[in-house]
C-alpha cells in the first residue's frame, strides 16, 4: 500500500512491539522506495511482518513516528478527524473541558502535536515534520467537532517555537493561524480566574497539567501561611488564597511571570493576602531559613531540571537541595507539596531524592497524596515519555 518500507533490524523495535510509537534511526536495517521527509511509510519487522505506518524524517533520531498499527490504514482527512473525535470524547468523560489539553501527541495517537483549549481559543504546538503537514487539517477538524457541542472557537494561535523543531530540520514558528485576536485569554479553573498569555507565556501559555493537583492543595490551605516556590503565573498560590489562606507568598525568577501572577491576584480579589516576589528560589530559601521564617504549607513546582539523561545527576542535586530547604521551612506538622515535571527524573529516582532530602533536613515524611498529570494529559503505557509529572504531598514532622 505504501511505496516506502522501513525494515527493522533483527532483535530491534522492542519499544514499538511493547506498544510504543517511535522507531529510532539505529533500529532500522533498510529503507526501500522513494520518499520525501514527512511522508507516511510502512514499517516492517526484519522478517517482513507489518508493524504499522507512520511518518518518516531521517533528519531526526526518531526516524518514524507511528500513526497506526493497522497495515491497511489510510492516512487522510477522515483518519485525522476520527483521531480528533476520539480525543474530544475521552476528555468529555474525564476532565472539565472549559480549558484543557485537547490533543496530547502520542498519547492521543497524533505524534508530535499538542492542542490546548483555553476557553474559546486554541493553541497549537507542532513538534514533528510529519504532523506539521496535517496541523491545518487537524485544527479545522477540532473546530468542526467542538461546534457540534455548541463550542465556537474564536481564534487559533501557533506556538511551534520549541527548540526541538530544529532537530527535525524545521524552523521555529509563532503566530496566528487565521484571524488575529486578543492573545490575553481569561479562563476559570477550580474557581480561580486567570489571564493566559498565549502569545508570550511559557510553552502554550499556561500549565494545565497541574489542574487536579492544584485542587488538592486547596484542602490544606484554609487559615494557613503558605510559600509557593516557582509560582510562574501564580496558580498554586492563587488556589491557596481562594481556599482561605491568610498569607501567601509566591516566588518566581521571571519578572514577566510575577507581573502576570500579580494581575491574576487582582482578578480574583486576592491582592491583600497573596503576594509575589521576583527572586531566585535557590538563593531565597536559605535566607528565609536564616530569618527564622516557617510556613504551614510549602509548595515546590520547579521547571524541569533535566531534559536529557546526560544531566540527570545534576538535576538530582537540584531537587535534593530545594526539597531539603523547603522541608526546613515547614513548621512541625505542616505540609510540603513537591513535584518534578521531567520525564527523565523517573518516579523511583524522584522518590529516593526526596527521601534523601528528608534525612538531610532531619525531618520525617508522612505521605498524604501522590498524583500525576491531569487526565487530559493521558499516560500511554509503553510510551514512557508521556508520563512525566510526579506530585507528592507530605506532612513534615520533626524527628521524635
Amino acid at each position: 500500500m505504501y511505496q516506502t518500507i522501513v525494515t527493522l533490524k533483527k532483535g530491534e523495535g522492542r519499544t514499538l512491539k511493547a506498544g510504543g510509537m517511535w522507531v529510532y534511526d539505529n533500529e532500522i536495517a533498510s529503507i526501500t522506495g522513494h520518499f520525501e521527509q514527512g511522508d507516511v511509510v510502512a514499517v516492517h519487522d526484519f522478517d517482513g511482518y507489518p508493524m504499522g505506518c507512520g511518518y518518516i524524517n531521517t533528519r531526526s533520531r526518531i526516524t518514524v513516528r507511528l500513526l497506526s498499527r493497522r497495515k491497511d490504514a489510510v492516512i487522510d482527512e477522515c483518519f485525522m478527524e476520527q483521531r480528533v473525535r476520539d480525543a474530544w470524547a475521552y476528555r468529555k468523560q474525564t476532565i472539565d473541558t472549559a480549558s484543557c489539553r485537547l490533543i496530547f501527541g502520542e498519547a492521543d495517537f497524533l505524534p508530535g502535536l499538542v492542542v490546548d483549549k483555553f476557553a474559546d481559543v486554541l493553541v497549537v504546538e507542532s513538534l514533528a515534520l510529519g504532523i506539521d503537514r496535517w496541523k491545518g487539517t487537524i485544527v479545522d477538524a477540532v473546530k468542526r467537532v467542538l461546534a457540534e457541542d455548541g463550542i465556537r472557537i474564536r481564534g487559533v494561535y501557533e506556538r511551534s517555537d520549541a527548540k526541538v523543531r530544529l532537530q527535525e530540520g524545521m524552523e521555529r514558528v509563532k503566530g496566528f493561524m487565521g484571524e488575529s485576536f486578543d492573545t490575553k485569554v481569561e479562563i476559570v479553573e477550580n474557581g480561580v480566574r486567570y489571564l493566559v498569555d498565549v502569545e508570550d507565556g511559557q510553552k502554550t501559555g499556561f500549565f494545565l497539567d497541574q489542574k487536579n493537583n492544584r485542587a488538592v492543595i486547596q484542602r490544606l490551605c484554609k487559615g494557613k501561611k503558605v510559600l509557593d516556590c516557582f509560582t510562574h503565573t501564580g496558580s498554586f498560590a492563587l488556589n491557596a488564597g481562594m481556599a482561605g489562606a491568610v498569607d501567601v507568598l509566591g516566588v518566581d525568577a521571571s519578572e514577566l511571570a510575577v507581573a502576570q501572577a500579580m494581575e491574576n491576584a487582582r482578578l480574583n480579589g486576592l491582592e491583600e493576602r497573596v503576594r509575589f516576589q521576583c527572586a531566585d528560589v535557590f538563593e531565597l530559601l536559605p535566607k528565609l531559613e536564616a530569618q527564622g521564617e516557617t510556613y504551614d504549607v510549602v509548595i515546590l513546582d520547579p521547571p524541569a531540571f533535566t531534559k536529557s539523561r546526560n544531566s540527570v545527576k545534576n538535576a538530582v542535586k537540584g531537587y535534593r537541595e530545594i526539597n531539603l530547604r523547603g522541608m526546613k521551612l515547614v513548621r512541625d506538622g505542616g505540609f510540603l507539596a513537591t513535584c518534578s515535571c521531567s520525564h527523565f527524573m523517573e518516579p523511583e529516582l524522584f522518590a529516593r531524592t526526596i527521601r534523601e532530602a528528608g534525612t538531610g533536613a532531619r525531618r520525617r515524611l508522612r505521605q498524604v497524596e501522590f498524583g500525576t498529570q491531569a487526565p487530559d494529559h493521558p499516560i500511554l503505557w509503553a510510551a514512557d515519555h508521556s508520563y512525566y509529572l510526579k506530585f507528592y504531598i507530605f506532612q513534615v514532622v520533626e524527628e521524635r
